[in-house]
């Protein structure tokens, strides 16, 4: 019966083609608009140390002064100052731990028809490959040492060494940065997770590194962060060494906790930190710090803003009224038809039977819409990469599960439709069109 049905269906499409282009173009706007915030939603609210959710925790701690909290009292600072990183790197309680920011650096090659460049550089400790998941092509990261003595090595990022070395295995090269060389150590897959769970102050959906740098050299290069640098107070900073013993904050900080007693203990050894801190004046406010999981990182920092959230309520409304008007014209349709199911029904089709098979007509409008609602979507999706130059390209796409979703929700949204016309239609008198035939 469901082909018998489908092909009642698409028969009575093509014999009434406007009124059934405008039911599916009602749908298809509906789709497409709804779909175009949902999509964004969706790739923006996406997490991509969901498989590690368990187990990895950014690190925060409440230094602010008792006087002033940034303009706020009871939220503590994203990052860590220089000295509390390290300090806290000394522990071995985790299982991984990264201290980590934002640089950059002017890259170039002796004897190389390339141009220089300006590289994005994150500075971090070797844990955080392993920690963030993120595979080697060739060779593997700087020895531990590297993250507390000066050691000039790189981690290059697929896409920097294929611009430098056209994809070769590097390990063993050199690069010059900033003019001075450095040693490749290794070059990792392709990793540009968004949003970047892992740097979630220095732009959610930007690209991720081009080069990984240890975390040893700041003293040697006076490295200062290309990225957020907050405090609560003005500080006399003479030389790079006040700096680094500031209050300033600037460093993200991740560990890697595999069981609840480690977490315990890691919860014991800042409670244990902090009060040493406040016995030499520091952290006067009431101890507190924060260990969250990366989903909660991203409901936090407000990844997905409630303004997002509110186009997206307001993107279902709009496809309601989509819905409503196709109401009004499947209604409209199926009465014009009436005397077709009269006779149908004094053959002895049941009212079920008719039911179905306008509901049926129901949903190939959807399937139809949903299609043309998806080419709408791609279009409206780069639309927003166009207006955005490049800064969405990442999330303003849609995988095969969005697709899947604006098919279903189009034939969901035609069968909701298509209910009332269908139930009217199938409680016709059939004897009334008989008089009338």
């Amino acid at each position: 019966m469901f082909g018998y049905y489908f092909s009642l269906a698409m028969r009575s499409l093509r014999s009434t083609p406007v009124m059934s282009a405008l039911m599916i173009a009602a749908i298809a706007v509906g789709v497409g608009a709804s779909m175009t915030t949902l999509t964004l939603n969706y790739m923006m609210s996406q997490n991509a140390l969901q498989h590690k959710d368990q187990v990895l925790y950014a690190v925060q701690l409440d230094s602010w002064g008792a006087e002033n909290a940034a303009n706020n009292d009871s939220q503590m600072p994203w990052e860590l100052s220089y000295r509390d990183a390290t300090a806290l790197l000394r522990s071995d309680i985790p299982v991984r731990q990264v201290a980590m920011h934002r640089w950059g650096g002017t890259v170039s090659q002796e004897n190389s028809e390339l141009r220089p460049f300006t590289a994005d550089i994150r500075v971090t400790t070797a844990d955080f490959f392993a920690l963030f998941d993120i595979p080697f092509i060739h060779g593997g990261t700087w020895n531990k040492e590297a993250d507390t003595n000066p050691q000039r090595q790189v981690v290059l990022s697929k896409a920097t060494n294929e611009k430098l070395f056209n994809g070769e295995n590097s390990v063993g090269r050199t690069i010059n940065l900033s003019g001075e060389p450095y040693t490749v150590m290794g070059v990792i897959e392709h990793w540009n997770p968004s949003p970047k769970v892992h740097d979630l102050n220095n732009g959610a959906f930007n690209d991720s590194a081009d080069i990984y740098l240890p975390f040893g050299l700041h003293r040697q290069l006076q490295i200062y962060s290309w990225g957020n640098t907050n405090g609560w107070k003005s500080e006399d900073i003479e030389s790079y060494e006040d700096f680094l013993n500031s209050h300033y904050v600037w460093i993200q900080y991740w560990v890697e906790l595999e069981n609840s007693q480690q977490k315990k203990d890691y919860e014991n050894f800042l409670t244990a930190y902090i009060q040493s801190q406040k016995a030499e004046g520091r952290y006067p406010r009431p101890l507190k710090f924060g260990l969250t999981q990366p989903s909660e990182w991203l409901v936090v920092n407000e990844v997905l803003s409630d303004d997002n959230r509110v186009l997206g309520w307001l993107s279902l409304a709009f496809l309601l009224v989509c819905v409503i008007n196709a109401v009004a014209l499947l209604l409209a349709k199926f009465l014009r038809k009436a005397p077709e199911a009269g006779v149908r029904r004094a053959l002895g089709a049941s009212r079920g039977a008719i039911f179905s098979q306008h509901l049926m007509e129901s949903g190939c409008i959807g399937l139809i819409g949903g299609i043309a609602g998806i080419l709408l979507t791609v279009a409206g999706l780069s639309g927003i990469r166009l207006l955005q130059m490049g800064r969405f390209d990442n999330i303003a796409s849609m995988d095969w599960v969005m697709v899947l979703a604006a098919i279903g929700l189009a034939i969901v949204a035609s069968l909701l439709a298509g209910l009332y016309p269908a139930w009217r239609i199938s409680r016709t008198n059939p004897s009334i069109y008989l008089k009338t035939q």
